[in-house]
């Protein structure tokens, strides 16, 4: 949910770069340096970028940035697309900030303009990016993240825009991370105007992902994310990018901090602002008390399920049939099971784009490649896309746009292979659901594999110092960075482990693998990852992708809130059941969304451990590692579901 959702910087505020991130907001112009092109007057009248406050129905005022077309004419009327972001629409540069943007976009011999905001006033449409309550310049506080307050600001916002003179009553809103959900929820807001969105790299579910995945509290991200808003909050570049010292010094001599509104008072107001901001809630101490993750968090009383796309906001969603634009990455935490639950469950025209991508799309992620290799599309092919989307969309021509087709499909990176494919189903239709069995010696068995006896099983005693790494998918969305899995070999010596004999075919895998464990514990509770991996003839293991589940949240709840696309887990303290010690319990574990190919003479490998010491919260707290027996004999025979097809020589 962390990144830089203002437009065209989805992946800038990156906490170990924010010198860099500083130097990039400057040089993007979300800050208007003094007599650059933002100053100067459009044809209309108005200068080219304006920042104001907009007054909501409770008296808080919202800080909005407008950037019209550099050419727009007196009387021309143009549709709009809204950013809406709670780490800040803009920053303002120092005076040596100022000559700082200047010479980098003389020396880029470009103007010192944000080039998506250029790509889309280039389009003919208008820029309003927006500080939600309680962020930013605006006033107000925050008691949780897409509070109902914001959802109705959300809808006054769009009123605000059609009834401005330069408006043609067209609104469409985009955004990466926070910004994405905030997109999708501008549909649930009830104005007739919005007639796009846009929710980038964005969660469907956001307890599912990045908050809990499978229960299990994702608190390396939690911990991050909520620091890093308290300093923005407070009016803190260094806070916010977690840095000191002597980078510190040079981010403080080259930004003051967000940007005021426009006109003398801005500064005043802006104090003010970041006073109101005191009253915010604090994230990771709300998520923390909690009893559950779908629980009430304080101190509002209301449980995030009840702001989400995935449910309380799932309805008028689709009641508003609004056409959407999704864009999420593989390695991108659980961002595309949320993608395809929501294209299982809403029935809005969606055009799924599914990448090898890191948060915010500016990171090639396949393992297979180099880890330099450059994002495919390019960040300026994304961006292209997405004007091309809301230009479709919100068209001067309003008959025009009002007849503008909508379409529904997925298209999608296959890596290893390189290639995109389209399909207008998930799975695909080509793909077949193989069952694969844990067996003796550490085996993972086809279907005709003969059947143990009931005493089968593997012990494991838990590795508390297990680890995916510092650069794995859930910690990309701290703000947009490369995600790298070393060679697990060396890791996986920390788990237990079944693998397949080698492949005699090239084999792809395309969907989302679910693992049905039989496990024995000594304790009540436990955290269980489960990963699938790829064993060259070389030996060097790949990751391929994984899934968690917390112990006492094991039971399958019925009916489901959303088309998930694995059985559903509620997350709530009313179905938590402790583990019985000794017994043997059934976990149902959902895995992330994977499109890989294998080739002939690798193996595929299933990997079970009870910690990821980088991440996800330790299960117990305290007390000794949990000792597992994982069964697999009848009637516990535990196994992993795979959407696959084997594929010509």
């Amino acid at each position: 949910m962390r990144s830089d959702d203002r437009p065209g910087r989805g992946v800038t505020v990156w906490r170990r770069y924010a010198l860099a991130a500083v130097l990039a907001v400057l040089v993007a112009g979300t800050v208007c340096p003094g007599g650059g092109p933002g100053s100067r007057a459009v044809p209309a009248g108005q200068r080219r970028n304006e920042s104001r406050y907009v007054v909501m129905r409770d008296g808080v005022r919202l800080a909005i940035d407008v950037w019209y077309p550099a050419d727009l004419a007196p009387r021309q009327r143009v549709g709009t697309v809204v950013y809406a972001t709670r780490y800040g629409r803009a920053f303002a540069p120092t005076r040596f900030g100022r000559l700082v943007g200047a010479l980098v976009a003389f020396l880029r011999r470009r103007p010192a303009v944000d080039q998506q905001v250029e790509a889309f006033n280039r389009s003919g449409m208008a820029v309003v990016a927006l500080d939600v309550r309680g962020s930013g310049a605006s006033f107000g506080h925050r008691e949780m993240e897409w509070s109902p307050a914001e959802i109705a600001d959300y809808g006054q916002v769009v009123d605000w825009i059609v009834a401005q003179p330069w408006s043609n009553r067209r609104v469409g809103a985009a955004g990466v991370s926070y910004g994405g959900n905030a997109a999708e929820l501008f549909a649930a807001a009830g104005r007739s105007a919005v007639k796009a969105v846009a929710p980038l790299f964005s969660d469907f579910d956001p307890v599912a992902s990045p908050t809990a995945p499978g229960g299990v509290l994702n608190t390396g991200f939690i911990e991050a994310w909520g620091a890093a808003n308290a300093g923005l909050d407070a009016g803190d570049i260094c806070r916010f990018g977690r840095i000191t010292g002597l980078k510190c010094w040079l981010a403080r001599r080259i930004i003051t901090g967000i940007k005021p509104v426009d006109g003398d008072s801005g500064p005043a107001w802006l104090r003010q602002a970041t006073r109101a901001h005191e009253a915010n809630y604090d994230i990771y101490r709300a998520i923390r008390l909690a009893a559950s993750p779908r629980d009430p968090l304080p101190p509002s009383g209301l449980s995030v399920d009840s702001v989400s796309p995935c449910c309380g906001q799932r309805r008028a969603i689709a009641r508003s049939d609004v056409p959407m634009l999704v864009r999420v990455g593989w390695f991108d935490a659980g961002t595309v099971n949320g993608a395809l639950a929501r294209f299982a469950t809403l029935p809005n025209a969606q055009e799924v784009e599914i990448g090898p991508w890191s948060h915010g799309g500016a990171h090639h992620i396949d393992p297979f490649l180099p880890d330099d290799t450059p994002t495919e599309p390019s960040m300026a092919e994304q961006t292209r896309t997405l004007v091309a989307f809301f230009a479709r969309h919100l068209g001067a021509d309003s008959a025009e746009a009002a007849a503008t087709p909508s379409t529904r499909g997925i298209r999608y990176y296959t890596m290893n292979d390189g290639r995109w494919r389209v399909t207008s189903s998930w799975p695909p239709a080509e793909v077949a659901l193989h069952r694969w069995y844990l067996g003796a010696g550490h085996a993972l068995d086809s279907v005709a594999a003969p059947t143990p006896p009931e005493s089968a099983e593997d012990q494991y005693d838990v590795d508390e110092a297990a680890t995916t790494g510092d650069a794995n998918r859930w910690a990309t969305q701290e703000g947009g960075g490369d995600v790298v899995y070393p060679d697990r070999g060396t890791e996986d010596a920390r788990l237990l482990t079944y693998a397949t004999v080698p492949f005699t075919h090239d084999v792809e895998i395309t969907g989302v693998p679910v693992a049905t464990l039989f496990i024995s514990s000594s304790a009540t509770d436990g955290a269980f990852h489960v990963y699938l991996e790829d064993v060259s003839p070389t030996g060097r293991v790949t990751y391929l992708t994984e899934g968690s589940l917390r112990g006492r949240d094991r039971r399958i709840a019925s009916p489901a809130p959303y088309h998930a696309p694995a059985p559903f887990h509620s997350l709530s303290s009313a179905d938590a059941r402790p583990l019985t010690p000794g017994a043997a319990d059934s976990l149902v574990i959902e895995l992330q969304a994977t499109s890989v190919r294998l080739r002939a003479g690798d193996r595929l490998r299933l990997s079970i451990a009870g910690a990821d010491a980088s991440t996800f919260e330790r299960i117990p707290s305290s007390g000794p590692p949990p000792r597992l027996r994982v069964h697999r004999g009848a009637p516990y025979r535990s196994s992993i579901l795979i959407p696959m097809r084997l594929l010509p020589p």
